[in-house]
């Protein structure tokens, strides 16, 4: 299936297809066949611009009413890089993404920065070819389901809950050590450690050193106030 049936399938039609298709054309597959001389870098920037008016608009408009502090916060939530990638895995929208052999290689398909670059050039390239209806279509359905909920975040910050429950009790600082690193050189996994005074609070696994972090913090928080 191409993006354009898929997004037939969905009520959104498409007038330039070339467009919609630039969308999912990130800059190493660009760079493996001369023949296209655009990626989908100047659509992300569109996208961003779109992404925060639609999220700024349904958030003024909750009922009842977030002070402006709030909104800012969970408007950071719902757009952050992370949240974006969330979105775009729903919808399956990775699949259509267009790589270089390297960059496929790698692991790019799966990668947050890349997913979420991709998912706001598109909201860029639908608002180019029709404006605002097709952006409402498919944002209302990724994230219309967390303005519902303003007071669960769709990404948690495990290290941030982990050391505001420990400095509620003391003063103390937890730190992260790396102790493994597994796997190829373009595909690591971090095996990481969260100690408290040279305690052992928990560990995590993740493909980045943070996301590894994040794991640990989660497990060391569940266990301690769980």
């Amino acid at each position: 299936m191409k993006i354009c049936e898929w997004l037939e399938a969905r009520g959104i039609h498409c007038k330039d297809s070339r467009l919609i298709e630039q969308a999912f054309v990130h800059s190493s597959y660009v760079n493996e066949h001369k023949q296209l001389k655009h990626d989908n870098e100047r659509l992300e920037f569109m996208g961003d611009a779109v992404l925060q008016l639609w999220v700024s608009d349904k958030l003024f408009r909750l009922d009842p009413p977030l002070d402006e502090g709030r909104m800012t916060t969970f408007r950071a939530q719902l757009v952050c890089e992370e949240a974006l990638a969330i979105y775009a895995r729903q919808l399956q929208l990775n699949s259509f993404l267009k790589l270089g052999v390297g960059e496929e290689k790698t692991g790019g398909r799966e990668r947050d920065s890349i997913i979420a670059d991709m998912f706001e050039a598109m909201l860029g390239a639908l608002y180019e070819d029709g404006g605002m209806a097709p952006i409402d279509n498919i944002l209302t359905e990724v994230i219309m389901p967390h303005l519902s909920h303003p007071e669960e975040p769709i990404i948690v910050d495990y290290k941030t809950k982990l050391q505001e429950y420990v400095q509620s009790d003391s003063r103390k600082t937890v730190t992260y050590e790396v102790i493994n690193t597994t796997g190829p050189s373009n595909k690591p996994e971090f095996e990481v450690q969260v100690k408290l005074e040279g305690i052992i609070l928990g560990t995590g696994k993740g493909n980045s050193k943070k996301k590894a972090e994040q794991k640990a913090a989660q497990n060391a928080f569940e266990k301690m106030v769980l």
